[in-house]
């Protein structure tokens, strides 16, 4: 089942529960997708969907952060519980093993030694990565790993 038809079943589901929280969240995440397939003018395929996902996923956790600094605890709740959801269509996340596995893959593919070799190491990775590991957490492994 494509995203699109995942997103408007749970829509639905959402709206005859009356899960405000749930179904404004769903809303977000269809305008995001709808707004890229205008900006392409074309439909989206599994995998430029899942890298909207993971920017809105990124986007959740960098606003919870702020909040919290902030104090506005009332808007870090929000902000968490539509990150929940927004997992919920995301791929199983990848184990710190796993992903550790991936990276050193990449390193020998792409020949890095250096730090500065860290952009040839995350374009291989990305596109095997996006939407089942955190960016983040896989740029910092990536230069712990060639800080060696």
């Amino acid at each position: 089942m494509d995203i699109n038809t995942k997103l408007n079943d749970e829509m639905i589901v959402a709206a005859k529960a009356k899960d405000k929280i749930r179904l404004s969240a769903i809303r977000m995440l269809k305008s995001a997708l709808h707004n890229k397939e205008i900006d392409l003018m074309r439909p989206l395929n599994e995998s430029e969907a899942l890298q909207i996902l993971s920017a809105i996923v990124k986007q959740r956790k960098d606003s919870i952060e702020q909040f919290a600094k902030g104090g506005r605890t009332d808007l870090v709740e929000k902000e968490e519980a539509e990150l929940k959801v927004v997992q919920e269509f995301m791929p199983a996340q990848m184990s710190d093993d796993e992903v550790e596995n991936v990276i050193k893959k990449a390193i020998a593919e792409a020949g890095a030694v250096l730090v500065k070799d860290m952009g040839k190491v995350m374009k291989i990775l990305m596109p095997q990565l996006t939407g089942v590991a955190d960016g983040k957490m896989v740029g910092e492994k990536v230069k712990a790993f060639l800080s060696q």
